[in-house]
């Protein structure tokens, strides 16, 4: 069973996804600091570094946007040239152009930003200038694939480029029609105002917490989405009159007479206030250690209280396996991007080993954030990745300790 929530309050909104009673997946926007990946700004070039083969552009944030050369050639990579050109051959300072948000400031960096545009809509992510049709992996069916191949080739116009996404899965022909229909016109209307404006400038906005969670997260088989303020839950269900109109009796307007909150009325606090600790209990008695850092996160697999009943290997094997599913879970929940090393108890048997590695790879077919399991390493650490878009969530909670700067001891001598 899948719930969505979401709590408002005058500054901040919060998200969080219960699948079989489970938190897994949180996010939280402040309203004085909106999210700003999938913006798009018409920026002026400041620098052009031909060494790092990137050039900073002026957007109108505090930091200066940064731009690869890969962002700046054409998104197919049929179309681009047989010999990369370098940086200063295709921009120069003073040039001007449109850019789109694809990571946000993180670390004293600014933004990195694109030219490789996508506007995602409900059922399918408008690309203007891709030429490309994708299909997402999560939609198996070969029939199923081609049928929105085909329908997707004959409603894009020349040049234009779409994915379909998950939730296309069995959708109509008008259902996708529809959609790109309004994410062109969005697309033009950008390009009109680029036309009309002297860098730097906002062009365009992603939509705001509320409407990304319903229209990234809510399908046919979620129960319910709970929404604790009426002005956000009329906007939810405006969003899925015009967009799927079958959902739209699955919004409910949470009110609790005896003044309980949402998250604490469903456990979400609680399951929230576990799940940042640095010491995560699993079912079985064993835990994981979990360590984070500017350059990775570090988990560590301990058995802990449990002994098992039958032999050493059984026992380890069997809290490998709970700490993978955790694992794959808290990765989603704490929005954890970048490299991640898992330490599991050392295994015996290959067999075992893959096992492990195949449970992992199975639980983060759920995340919606590209997550890859790039296997064992030579000393037997798990190696993973996981794209890093935006600041985790926990940074949204903590601050480093202003005694122990982070380090989590103090000197006493």
């Amino acid at each position: 069973m899948k719930q969505l929530f979401i709590h408002c309050s005058h500054n901040v909104t919060q998200s969080a996804l219960l699948e079989d009673g489970k938190l897994t997946e949180f996010a939280i926007e402040r309203t004085e600091g909106t999210s700003l990946i999938g913006n798009l700004y018409k920026g002026r070039v400041v620098n052009v570094l031909p060494g790092m083969q990137a050039a900073f552009v002026d957007i109108g944030l505090a930091k200066n946007a940064f731009l690869y050369v890969d962002d700046v050639l054409h998104p197919h990579l049929d179309k681009q040239p047989k010999e990369k050109p370098a940086i200063n051959e295709l921009l120069k300072p003073g040039d001007e152009l449109l850019v789109q948000i694809m990571k946000e400031p993180l670390g004293g960096k600014g933004a990195r930003v694109t030219t490789h545009f996508s506007i995602p809509g409900r059922w399918l992510v408008y690309m203007p200038e891709a030429d490309y049709i994708g299909i997402s992996k999560k939609i198996e069916q070969d029939t199923e694939r081609l049928r929105l191949k085909n329908l997707a080739e004959s409603i894009r116009e020349e040049g234009e480029g779409v994915i379909l996404r998950t939730n296309a899965e069995g959708e109509s022909r008008e259902s996708l029609e529809e959609d790109l229909h309004l994410l062109r016109r969005s697309w033009n209307g950008i390009v009109s105002r680029s036309q009309a404006s002297t860098a730097p400038a906002e062009l365009h906005r992603d939509a705001g917490l509320v409407e990304r969670m319903v229209r990234d997260v809510i399908t046919p088989d979620t129960e319910e989405l709970i929404i604790d303020d009426e002005v956000s839950a009329q906007a939810a269900r405006a969003y899925l009159t015009q967009t799927a109109p079958a959902l739209v009796s699955k919004v409910q307007l949470y009110r609790d007479a005896n003044a309980k909150s949402l998250f604490d009325k469903y456990g979400i606090k609680e399951q929230l206030d576990i799940a940042f600790q640095s010491r995560i209990w699993l079912p079985s008695g064993g835990y994981l250690v979990w360590e984070q850092t500017e350059a990775l996160t570090v988990i560590d697999v301990n058995t802990g209280k449990y002994t098992g009943s039958i032999d050493l290997e059984e026992t380890v094997f069997q809290t490998n396996k709970e700490a993978a599913d955790e694992v794959a879970r808290l990765l989603r929940l704490r929005d954890v991007g970048g490299i991640i090393i898992v330490d599991f108890i050392d295994m015996e048997t290959e067999e075992h080993r893959h096992q492990i590695q195949q449970q992992l790879e199975l639980r983060i077919k759920r995340d919606r954030t590209k997550c890859q399991v790039v296997g064992w390493t030579r000393l037997s650490l798990m190696e993973m990745t996981r794209k890093k878009a935006r600041d985790n969530a926990m940074n949204y909670f903590y601050e480093t300790c202003a005694a122990c700067k982070g380090k989590g001891k103090i000197y006493v001598r």
